[in-house]
């Protein structure tokens, strides 16, 4: 009789994503670390350029879902200044900036903190942590990389008349509004349903339909076209500050890449759309963050994008002794499909 045990590890073994080798850390020559995850880049029209790994396995986006959720937001009537909008889509670093930037969206709208429902936590940022620290700063809902999402969809609610007490249940008007805007952006369902850390709903989708909606994003903001879409990529070009923060990666790439829209999320995921709405997805397996921008630039280098001003992003020395010893670089990992991508998953 098999083993209660191990028929329950076959049954797990059998629904992991069979990533491909993504990123390395090497060391005098040996790799030392390696970091596997899914791949895809598409073309404005949808079609795969590139891709790795399974990039039809669902995974939960996490924070690169902002953008989508501030594009529901938008269309529901949130009106703006653009740094806020921008903020609206961050997960940003808790600088003075994003604290008192969550605070004018909170004031304008007749709130306060007292109003916010998301999880408290110290400044992402690591300097900024450490000033909130030394000034004798503890956790709080404000500084929680969310509280500029979590602002707008509360004011996304007085401007509705509806309850802002409950706003993050899934039945709640705002949040099927967001479903509804992620289904569309996608144009896929989403394959499961959770929390995520700040208490947001969470939709599990495909590394293709993320990249859809982010090159969707982009090319309204390119063309300017008045829409929601449009208003949210606007505001995280004009100002990839607040998207994240000085110092953070994804604010270095957008003010490398003009008419880029970028978006991290927790557990090693990474968007981009560009301006023509071509479009690259990554998500890592393992989570690690620092995998995330090798593997996205070379995902941009086989659209053709000229990725020479983000070699800073693309590569990271290893150090031994506080001296170079080593590389974090992306593997060649293009076309190392485990399922064909205009499969169903």
């Amino acid at each position: 009789m098999p083993s209660p045990v191990l028929s329950a590890a076959h049954s797990v073994a059998a629904l992991l994503p069979q990533h491909a080798p993504l990123v390395t850390a090497t060391r005098d020559g040996l790799v030392e670390s390696i970091h596997y995850g899914s791949a895809i880049a598409l073309e404005s029209d949808g079609t795969t350029a590139a891709a790795a790994g399974e990039p039809l396995a669902p995974f939960y986006p996490r924070s690169s879902l902002k953008p989508l959720q501030a594009v529901a937001m938008v269309r529901a009537g949130l009106d703006l200044p653009a740094e806020l909008l921008a903020l609206a889509a961050a997960s940003h670093s808790g600088g003075a900036k994003h604290r008192q930037g969550a605070l004018r969206i909170l004031e304008q709208h007749g709130l306060s903190v007292s109003d916010f429902a998301n999880s408290r936590d110290l400044p992402y940022g690591p300097a900024e942590r450490e000033e909130w620290l030394r000034n004798g700063g503890r956790a709080t809902q404000l500084t929680q990389n969310c509280s500029g999402k979590h602002a707008a969809m509360a004011a996304t609610c007085i401007i509705n008349g509806w309850p802002v007490k409950g706003y993050l249940d899934p039945s709640h008007p705002l949040q099927q509004l967001v479903a509804g805007t992620v289904i569309e952006l996608t144009g896929e369902e989403p394959l499961a349903l959770s929390t995520d850390g700040c208490g947001t709903p969470l939709f599990a989708m495909t590394l293709r339909g993320m990249a859809r909606a982010f090159g969707l994003i982009a090319r309204a903001a390119a063309d300017d076209d008045g829409t929601a879409a449009a208003a949210v990529g606007l505001a995280m070009q004009r100002h990839p500050e607040m998207v994240a923060g000085e110092g953070r990666d994804v604010t270095e790439l957008m003010r490398l890449l003009p008419g880029a829209v970028a978006k991290d999320g927790f557990e090693g995921v990474q968007l981009v759309g560009l301006a023509d709405g071509r479009s690259v997805a990554v998500k890592i397996s393992d989570g690690g963050d620092r995998a995330r921008m090798p593997a996205i630039v070379r995902l941009l280098e086989a659209l053709g994008v000229d990725a020479s001003p983000l070699l800073p992003l693309a590569t990271a020395p290893v150090l031994g002794g506080g001296h170079p010893v080593g590389l974090l670089q992306a593997t060649d990992f293009l076309n190392q499909l485990s399922t064909p991508v205009n499969e169903a998953p």
